[in-house]
């Protein structure tokens, strides 16, 4: 294998765990980023070697700049970064809390915007971004007026980010993912605004229930492909859903 340098954010859970444990078996060093090192420790530990655990809250510019310092202590190049951490969570704007506002925007666009910032002084010709995004920002699902906002607000700082980094010779793609589910999902999520969303969704002729989920590690294979394709090859948006097969 390649022996890439690859930092992901939110490497605790859910797809980034994952995207973590398919690199490092496959030959790559990970660097595995996230808020809560009590969480991510064991995660990194399972996995050995190949993984380097460094506690960074995306939405802290000081935090982000000191995660990156630490990861140049052990790497002086990164070959991708994906800015994977992100928060998922439904709700009517006139409800919202001042956090529910504040932290998403603050994790699902400022973040992708502070770790690009520290990482790209670490990289170089033939290095990528991957920004994750998602597919509700070309669907009309209800109660996500924040998550779609702030995602598509990164997917506009990725086109902008990849003239910016042209010749650099780094490139930045967005995937644009649908559903997911597997090992590490996330339980935050307050469930009467879920039911509330689901249901609005149904109204708006989007049935969650039937939509294909793609496992976590079927996703994967997503990011394998982007991170081998050739340097001198760019995709601009990758955009995925999982399907049904029964």
């Amino acid at each position: 294998m390649s022996g890439k340098i690859i930092a992901i954010t939110g490497a605790n859970g859910g797809l980034g765990r994952a995207l973590a444990q398919r690199f490092a078996s496959e030959g790559e060093q990970v660097v595995m980023l996230a808020r809560s090192m009590d969480k991510l420790r064991p995660i990194a530990e399972a996995i050995g070697a190949a993984a380097l655990p460094i506690q960074c809250d995306v939405t802290s510019p000081e935090s982000v700049k000191a995660a990156f310092a630490e990861i140049a202590k052990t790497h002086p190049k990164i070959d991708v970064l994906i800015n994977n951490a992100a928060i998922f969570q439904p709700f009517l704007i006139e409800e919202a809390s001042d956090d529910e506002i504040v932290k998403g925007v603050l994790t699902n666009l400022v973040g992708p915007m502070l770790c690009a910032r520290s990482a790209i002084p670490l990289m170089g010709k033939g290095a990528l971004i991957v920004n994750v995004s998602t597919e509700s920002v070309a669907l009309q699902f209800p109660h996500l007026i924040v998550y779609q906002a702030s995602k598509a607000g990164m997917e506009k700082f990725s086109t902008e980010l990849n003239k910016e980094l042209w010749d650099k010779g780094i490139r930045v793609t967005v995937a644009r993912a649908g559903q997911m589910m597997g090992e590490g999902m996330s339980a935050e999520m307050d469930m009467t605004k879920a039911m509330a969303f689901m249901q609005a969704a149904m109204k708006n002729g989007l049935n969650l229930a039937e939509r294909g989920i793609s496992p976590y590690q079927s996703a994967s294979q997503v990011f394998r492909n982007l991170i081998d394709m050739p340097a001198d090859t760019h995709v601009e948006v990758v955009a995925f859903q999982g399907r049904r097969t029964d």
